[in-house]
């Protein structure tokens, strides 16, 4: 469920009509919901109830200040994977305590920045990188807290650009060397392990990829507490889908996952974490476009829009399906118009959707893609010298713009000119 749905005629973002923001902002922009974002959290929140647990949102779906601090003011974790994110985490108030640092390459300055300011663990990637932890914590006279990631070689039936949890993955180490690292681990004066990481992919459509390998996370729990390690926390990751096609079965309901979670991992007392990103913005976000051009082609018309690859590049990188739907909403029973719909960037690949359905459009006309909150600002390019679109949150009847669109010449002064030119 979101909140943009038609009032009297017009698409509105909860009580504020989408045209509206078009007029004062510009096309594109993209265009986030508070109540959104509000009820998808909690649905993960209370899917959990009954259990120690923290929702970590992933802040790579979308990292606004203004997004990170309406789930923080929830009580909601953070998971990061850079520095930047870190960085961003702690400008929004979220506490160290409350921040989980992922990913496969963590430099050196990361750890040193991340100990220095308050970290609830590292999900440590690989042993080369729990090396630097403990060398750095350390060096600041501190225990770092890690869990180890560990890679339980599960097909998690996604997009293979998205998958993490196979044995050709990047990511973790392989589940049949677990024992052995968290050995290692243990030797390390300057390591705390405090639990398990596992994170097998991302818009899962079932639950079956996750049961199998929290099933596995819980015969390793119990091998490495009779091994003496003291595993108390577990990190589940994120994953869960969003339904990107109406017309499509829907994923699994948070409080289905929740469950699941219970059913294979309560009985080991742990605290659980878990980490979703794209079912909480996704949704709760769309990105909104005009109609420059209705061009004819020799076989097909193309719908040419003002946004492009740059601002939502999901569907040229994953082949992705975003609905796209009219601003103004179609009369009951009109005849539909089937587009290429496409942006003005010079590459083929600028192609949103082929032999697209919809309700005919005009130029001038504003659409909306649906489900674009997540993966979408955050993904956005300069490519073409076309400025970042900006983003805008609404809270009822109310909107604020909360990055305004750069003009050329402040992209352009960010250039530096060598004394020699």
């Amino acid at each position: 469920m979101d909140h943009f749905l038609y009032q009297d005629g017009a698409l509105c973002a909860e009580d504020v009509p989408v045209a509206e923001i078009a007029a004062q902002v510009g096309t594109p922009f993209y265009c986030y919901s508070t109540a959104t974002l509000e009820r998808h959290f909690r649905l993960f929140d209370e899917a959990l109830d009954g259990t120690d647990h923290l929702v970590c949102y992933a802040m790579k779906a979308a990292s606004n200040q203004a997004i990170l601090k309406t789930l923080a003011a929830l009580g909601a974790g953070m998971d990061v994977v850079s520095g930047g994110e870190y960085a961003r985490a702690k400008a929004a108030g979220v506490p160290g305590e409350r921040i989980v640092f992922s990913g496969v390459g963590k430099t050196h300055e990361e750890i040193h920045a991340a100990l220095s300011g308050g970290i609830r663990q590292f999900n440590v990637e690989s042993e080369p990188e729990m090396a630097v932890i403990n060398e750095v914590a350390l060096s600041l006279g501190m225990r770092a807290p890690i869990t180890v990631r560990v890679n339980p070689n599960v097909d998690a039936k996604t997009h293979a650009k998205i998958a993490t949890g196979k044995s050709e993955n990047k990511f973790g180490i392989p589940i049949s060397r677990a024992r052995e690292v968290y050995a290692h681990a243990a030797s390390l004066p300057g390591i705390e392990v405090v639990g398990i990481d596992v994170h097998i992919g991302s818009q899962l459509t079932q639950l079956e990829p996750f049961k199998l390998a929290y099933e596995k996370v819980a015969e390793l729990t119990e091998a490495l507490r009779a091994d003496g390690h003291d595993i108390r926390r577990l990190d589940l990751g994120g994953g869960l889908g969003i339904p990107y096609e109406r017309s499509n079965t829907a994923p699994p309901l948070p409080v289905e996952y929740g469950q699941m979670v219970k059913e294979t991992l309560g009985h080991l007392g742990c605290e659980i974490e878990i980490e979703p990103g794209r079912l909480i913005a996704g949704n709760a976000g769309i990105m909104v476009s005009k109609v420059i051009y209705v061009k004819e082609g020799e076989d097909r018309q193309f719908m040419i829009l003002d946004g492009a690859m740059n601002d939502l590049i999901r569907p040229a990188m994953y082949e992705a399906h975003h609905d796209i739907v009219p601003v103004q909403e179609p009369e009951p029973g009109a005849a539909p118009t089937t587009y290429d719909i496409v942006g003005p960037v010079c590459e083929t690949g600028d192609t949103f959707a082929k032999g697209r359905a919809m309700p005919t459009v005009a130029p001038g006309d504003l659409v909306a893609f649906r489900s674009a909150g997540a993966y979408g600002a955050v993904m956005a390019s300069e490519y073409n010298t076309r400025p970042l679109i900006p983003e805008v949150l609404v809270h009822g009847d109310q909107f604020a713009v909360i990055r305004p669109r750069p003009t050329f010449e402040e992209m352009i002064n960010r250039d530096t000119i060598p004394e020699w030119l």
